[in-house]
C-alpha cells in the first residue's frame, strides 16, 4: 500500500505502516541487547533495562550526538519532532546505525490542540495509538508518585491538627508544624483542566483532611517528571525523591518527601518509569521514548539515561528538545548537558515557510504570502556551536520561497538543508542526513552560559539577555525574596536555571513576534525544585496547568467497534 500524506490522515499512515512493523525482539538484537536486558511489551514494545546495558557495555559515548530544536514556534507546531524522525530515517537511508531519543507524548496536547507529538506524514513514531494513549505506563506512574506526595503532606496537616504530640510520638512521627500559606506542592493530572488551577480542599469535618488552598498542574510539569528526566539510575531516582520540597514549616525549614517518609513509595512507583521504552519509526529505526514535553514550564527533554543509553548502542544519536531554542535548546544546553556528561557534536534547528512569515509580519499564515525571515541562529552560537538549518518543507512551499530561505540561512553563516521527510520520509531527508553528518565531522566550541558559582540572579538577568534579547529583568518582591533565601544556602545557589515562560515569544509576551527589542522580562515567582535540582523562575503569565480550548483534538478521536482500532489521532 503506498503511504501518500497528502491524501491520509497521520493516524490512517500510521496504522497502515503498523501491518509491517518489525517485533521488539528485532529491533533489541539490532542494538545488541541481550535477552536479560529488555522486557517485551507485547510483540513490538520493549522497556529496557539502562543499568544492565551500560554496566555491559560501559557508560563511555560512542555515538554522535545530534539534538533538534527549532525557531520559534507558531500554535501550528514547527515539526520537531517530524524533523527528528525524518533525520532518523535519513540516516538509516545512508546505512547508518542510528537511534532517535524523542519524549513521550503528554496526554494534554494530545487531546487538546497540538496532538499527539508523534511527528507527522511519513516521520512518525509508531505504534501510534500506543505512543498516544498511556505506552508503559510511565505518566500514570508519575502522576500516582506525585499525588502520594500530596496524600502524604495532605494526612500528616490533619493528624498533627488533631492530634497533640504523645499521639504523634507513639505511632513515630514528630511534629513538622508545616504552614497552610507555605505549600510548594500540587496535584498533578495529565490533561489540560484549567478548572483545576486553584481549588480548596479538606472541606468538611475533621476527619476530612486539613482544609486549604491547593490545585493541579498537568504532571508533565511535576517535578517529579523532571527528576525521571534528569536521573542518572534508579539510584539517583530515589535520592533526588527525597529531596522534593513540598512545604515549609512555620517557623521557615523546608518539609521534605523524606520527612514525610514517602520517598521510598513514590520511589517504588517509579522502577519501571526509570526505564526507558524501545519504539521503531516508519521506516524501522530504533526510537527511544522517555520522559515528557512541555519546555515552557518543565524542562521537556528526553531523559538523560536514554540519551546515555542510545549513545552507547548508537554510531548516530538524534535527540529533540522542546519547543524553540530559547526554550528547549537552551535547557538541553545549560542544564541537561551539564547532567548528562555528553556535549552535541550538531545541533540542527527546524525552520518553516509559515512560521517565518508570520514572524515576519505576515497577516496569515499562508502560502504565497511576501516572506520576510525573521529568525536567527545566534542562542545555538552563544553555546559555540554551528547550527544546520534545516527548512521542514511543506509541498505547498514555492521553489522561490525554498531559495529565499536559502539565500537568508547561507548568508547568515549557516549550513542549510531542505528536508521533504513529511512527503517522502528518508529518502526526503537525505540532504539534511549529509549536512548533519558533515557537522558532526567539525570541530565546536561548547561551553555553557554561566559558570554555576555565579549568583542566581545574575544569572536570570544573563539569560534575558543573552538568550532571549530583554533589556533585563524586573523582579516582584516575592521573586526577591526567594531568590534572596536560595542564595543563602549553598546547595540552592548553585542550582541551574530553569526559566517558565511562554513558547510564542523570545519574551515573555506570546504577542511579541520575531526578534522584539526595548523590552524587560517580569518575574513575579521563583520555584525551588530541589530534588531535580533547578531554580525555575515563573515569567509573565505562565501557567503550569493549560487550558483545553473550544475546539479540542477530543472530539475528533474514536474508536472502530468492529475492530478495536483507535481512529482520529494525529
Amino acid at each position: 500500500m503506498k503511504l501518500d500524506p497528502t491524501k491520509m490522515k497521520d493516524w490512517q499512515i500510521a496504522e497502515a505502516a503498523e501491518e509491517n512493523l518489525k517485533p521488539a525482539a528485532a529491533l533489541a538484537q539490532e542494538l545488541g541487547l541481550q535477552e536479560d536486558e529488555w522486557t517485551p511489551y507485547g510483540k513490538v514494545l520493549a522497556k529496557v533495562d539502562v543499568t544492565k546495558v551500560l554496566k555491559r557495555v560501559g557508560a563511555g559515548r560512542k555515538g554522535k550526538y545530534i539534538d533538534v530544536t527549532a525557531i520559534t514556534p507558531t500554535a501550528l507546531g514547527e515539526g520537531k519532532t517530524t524533523t527528528t524522525l525524518g533525520l532518523v530515517e535519513g540516516l538509516g537511508k545512508l546505512g547508518k546505525k542510528v537511534v532517535g531519543c524523542v519524549r513521550q507524548p503528554s496526554g494534554g496536547p494530545t487531546f487538546n490542540i497540538k496532538g499527539s507529538a508523534a511527528g507527522g506524514g511519513l516521520a512518525q513514531v509508531v505504534p501510534l495509538t500506543a505512543l498516544s494513549l498511556g505506552l508503559t505506563g510511565d505518566i500514570d506512574a508519575i502522576t500516582n508518585a506525585n499525588n502520594l506526595a500530596m496524600v502524604a503532606l495532605n494526612s500528616r496537616m490533619q493528624h498533627e491538627r488533631n492530634h497533640d504530640d504523645a499521639w504523634l510520638a507513639e505511632r513515630g512521627l514528630k511534629r513538622l508544624d508545616i504552614d497552610p500559606e507555605r505549600i510548594q506542592f500540587r496535584w498533578a493530572m495529565d490533561f489540560c483542566a484549567q478548572g483545576l488551577r486553584n481549588i480548596e480542599i479538606g472541606r468538611g469535618g475533621k476527619l476530612d483532611g486539613f482544609n486549604c488552598a491547593s490545585g493541579f498542574y498537568i504532571t508533565v510539569a511535576s517535578e517529579v517528571m523532571a527528576i525521571l528526566a534528569m536521573s542518572a539510575d534508579l539510584a539517583d531516582l530515589r535520592k533526588r525523591l527525597s529531596k522534593i520540597i513540598v512545604a515549609y514549616s512555620k517557623s521557615g525549614a523546608p518539609v521534605t518527601t523524606k520527612d514525610l517518609e514517602v520517598d521510598g513509595a513514590m520511589c517504588a512507583l517509579l522502577v519501571n518509569a526509570i526505564q526507558p521504552t524501545l519504539m521503531q519509526s516508519i521506516e524501522g529505526q530504533p526510537m527511544f521514548v522517555h520522559a515528557g514535553p512541555f519546555a515552557n514550564i518543565a524542562i521537556g527533554q528526553n531523559s538523560v539515561v536514554a540519551d546515555r543509553l542510545a549513545c552507547a548502542l548508537g554510531d548516530y544519536v538524534v535527540t529533540e528538545s522542546g519547543f524553540a531554542s530559547d526554550m528547549g535548546f537552551e535547557k538541553f544546553w545549560n542544564i541537561k548537558c551539564r547532567c548528562s556528561g555528553l556535549r552535541p557534536d550538531a545541533v540542527v534547528l527546524v525552520a518553516t515557510v509559515r512560521a517565518l512569515k508570520a514572524h515576519g509580519g505576515a497577516p496569515a499564515v499562508k502560502a504565497g504570502l511576501p516572506l520576510d525571515p525573521a529568525y536567527t541562529t545566534e542562542i545555538i552560537r552563544r553555546a559555540g556551536i554551528q547550527p544546520v538549518v534545516c527548512l521542514n518543507a511543506f509541498y505547498t512551499d514555492t521553489q522561490a520561497e525554498r531559495d529565499l530561505v536559502r539565500r537568508v540561512a547561507e548568508g547568515a553563516g549557516a549550513t542549510f538543508a531542505v528536508s521533504d521527510h513529511w512527503l517522502k520520509g528518508g529518502d526526503g531527508a537525505i540532504e539534511l542526513a549529509e549536512a548533519v553528518i558533515a557537522a558532526c565531522e567539525k570541530p565546536n566550541n561548547f561551553a555553557y552560559l554561566c559558570d554555576l558559582e555565579e549568583p542566581l540572579k545574575a544569572r536570570i538577568e544573563k539569560q534575558v539577555k543573552e538568550v532571549y534579547g530583554g533589556d533585563g529583568v524586573d523582579f516582584e518582591p516575592l521573586a526577591l525574596e526567594k531568590l534572596a533565601a536560595f542564595q543563602a544556602d549553598p546547595e540552592t545557589a548553585r542550582l541551574p536555571i530553569c526559566i517558565a515562560k511562554t513558547q510564542y515569544s523570545l519574551s515573555h509576551d506570546p504577542k511579541l513576534l520575531g526578534r522584539p527589542k526595548g523590552w524587560r522580562m517580569p518575574v513575579k515567582d521563583v520555584l525551588i525544585y530541589r530534588g531535580a535540582g533547578l531554580v525555575v523562575p515563573v515569567a509573565g503569565e505562565i501557567k503550569l496547568m493549560p487550558g483545553t480550548s473550544a475546539s479540542p483534538a477530543y472530539r475528533r478521536i474514536d474508536v472502530d467497534v468492529e475492530t478495536g482500532k483507535v481512529k482520529g489521532l494525529f
